[in-house]
């Protein structure tokens, strides 16, 4: 079994942290705990994650297959926490703000996003770009 550290920044391996997010969306507790599992899904290209932890009314299905070629052909650096507002354990909205930080065709960028986090159906999924 590998010990390394999961791709979110957890000081945990991806098998003891977001690997069960992945399996089970209700595990997710709280934004940043799902803000955390859609980069780790966007570093192992699982495109069916992203979908499902994606809020219904603006989930990008018709670009699944355009975001899951396009997370597999960067290489992920890291993931860089800049704040959050809300978004706990008894909240039912919250905002993440976060860099993801990566490597495309060989030149070091990132995305810079304040990101929504709701509940749907009492499970936390990404809504979008917060105001």
């Amino acid at each position: 079994m590998s010990t390394k550290k999961c791709p979110c920044g957890s000081v945990n391996s991806y098998l003891n942290c977001c690997k069960q997010k992945h399996t089970n969306n209700a595990s997710i507790r709280t934004a940043e705990d799902l803000m955390r599992s859609r980069y780790t899904a966007f570093t192992k290209g699982m495109g069916d994650y992203l979908m499902r932890s994606h809020h219904s009314s603006t989930r990008p299905i018709n670009q699944k297959t355009e975001i899951t070629t396009w997370a597999n052909s960067v290489k992920w650096i890291e993931l860089e926490l800049i704040s959050t507002s809300q978004g706990g354990v008894d909240d039912q909205e919250g905002t993440v703000e976060f860099k993801a930080h990566f490597k495309e065709k060989g030149k070091k960028t990132f995305i810079h996003e304040n990101s929504m986090f709701v509940r749907e159906h009492g499970v936390w999924v990404y809504l979008g770009f917060a105001d």
